[in-house]
């Protein structure tokens, strides 16, 4: 079964169980799914990838949104977009270990020739080139800056 279908079938048990919070979540999640497949047009399957692209985006907004409700004072509100935000994450890949990223990145690195920070976007590219969604993108940021200035 695909991504999108495990979700659809996900979608269905959370209405059957009267789960809200999953369901009100999974339905804004199959919502921007359709938008994407009317864009991509109807004969094209939605891959894997432009799902995990979909959640990933979804996921930045919420943490967006909470960091802007708590600033505002609406604890509330920020407590339930990072429900959201627990709800979403299981349909991601898991992430890379640290000491994976970093073997990772001494690598790319040496692929490369990387050495200063000046080089900073060349080695960035080709560690999310090879994480492939399996880190985000400001982790990866965050190690490859300190592989750089050490």
């Amino acid at each position: 079964m695909s991504l999108a279908q495990d979700i659809a079938h996900d979608l269905t048990q959370a209405m059957k169980a009267r789960e809200e919070p999953r369901l009100s979540t999974l339905r804004m999640l199959k919502a921007e799914l359709q938008k994407l497949q009317a864009e991509k047009g109807r004969g094209v399957e939605i891959l894997d990838a432009d799902v995990h692209a979909v959640i990933r985006r979804l996921i930045k907004q919420r943490k967006d949104a909470a960091e802007q409700y708590a600033s505002g004072g609406a604890q509330d509100r920020a407590e339930s977009e990072l429900a959201e935000i627990k709800i979403l994450e299981p349909y991601l890949p898991s992430q890379l270990s640290d000491e994976a990223l970093d073997a990772m990145i001494t690598e790319a690195a040496q692929e490369i020739g990387a050495s200063s920070p000046k080089d900073m976007g060349k080695l960035m590219k080709a560690v999310m080139s090879k994480a492939k969604g399996q880190a985000d993108g400001s982790r990866v940021k965050e190690k490859v800056n300190a592989f750089l200035n050490k």
